[in-house]
């Protein structure tokens, strides 16, 4: 079923064990969400979806009735902190509680620092990072209780990589990988093990989202197709993979960065391509801001 999940030791049989009977949240109207959603429903996963897009939302929801599963669609703003709080109540009583969160959205304005507005950061971070907190602060309570869960904060490699001319983007970033890194060390300590989180850090994946974006070394540092990373996430999520990289060697530069002298970075980063990455940078619907 997965092209991609080769290396799993588990069959077919044993994946719908792990995840069956499940309930995951996900800003699903689209991407990778979407891709998501719907491979977990083929599991035996019931979807709740939530996305600030209605039509999406639908789309998601229908695609996955189709062939068999079960959604539920709920119109979110996941930046506004009370209505998650609203559309969490009504899941967990429409729905059930809820044993599996992913959070998916993001945002990104793609302007240089001196460029962004106070509207512009406030956004990315309600969207990139806050909405982390509120989700789990909503979901976490029960998954406590009933002693199940798993967090999977789906996050970017700008999350450790600072990047010219995504500064707002990339302090988001930095700080959801924080986030998840804590809460998982809190879980452990508590001795809340029976709870998972997955960090998952992939470089700029074809969704639209970073349209126009260019890598410099497509064989070495691709733009990632949206199927080989939902494969591969959804591989992590079933294994409870601690943290997840793509491509392999993101992990490579994030080891390097903290060996390298700082000095060195602009020219590791020119070398790479990451001093030019952003230039012809349009996003969805080529409107220089994406949700």
């Amino acid at each position: 079923m997965f092209s991609h999940m080769t290396s799993l030791r588990l069959d077919k049989e044993e994946l719908s064990k792990l995840i069956k009977n499940g309930r995951s949240c996900t800003g699903g109207g689209s991407g990778i969400g979407r891709l998501l959603a719907q491979r977990l429903a083929k599991l035996g996963a019931t979807i709740v979806i939530w996305d600030i897009n209605k039509e999406g939302n639908e789309e998601t929801a229908r695609l996955i009735t189709e062939n068999g599963g079960k959604a539920h669609a709920y119109i979110c703003d996941i930046s506004n902190n009370s209505e998650i709080s609203v559309c969490s109540e009504t899941v967990k009583r429409e729905v059930g509680c809820v044993s599996m969160l992913i959070n998916n959205a993001g945002i990104v304005s793609g302007k240089k620092f001196i460029d962004t507005t106070e509207k512009d950061i406030v956004k990315t971070f309600e969207v990139n990072t806050f909405a982390h907190v509120w989700t789990a602060k909503a979901f976490l309570p029960d998954m406590i209780k009933n002693q199940h869960g798993h967090i999977v904060n789906i996050v970017s490699s700008a999350g450790y990589i600072g990047v010219n001319s995504l500064s707002d983007y990339c302090a988001s970033k930095f700080a959801s990988v924080g986030l998840t890194e804590c809460l998982d060390l809190e879980l452990h300590f508590a001795g809340h093990d029976y709870i998972n989180t997955t960090l998952v850090c992939p470089y700029y994946i074809d969704t639209g989202m970073f349209a126009g974006c260019q890598t410099r070394f497509p064989w070495l540092l691709p733009i990632l197709n949206p199927d080989y990373a939902a494969d591969r996430i959804t591989q992590a999520i079933l294994t409870n993979q601690k943290q997840l990289c793509i491509p392999r060697i993101i992990y490579f530069l994030v080891m390097l960065k903290t060996i390298v002298p700082a000095s060195a970075s602009p020219y590791v980063h020119r070398f790479m391509g990451g001093d030019k990455l952003m230039a012809n940078f349009v996003g969805r619907q080529g409107n220089k801001k994406t949700n």
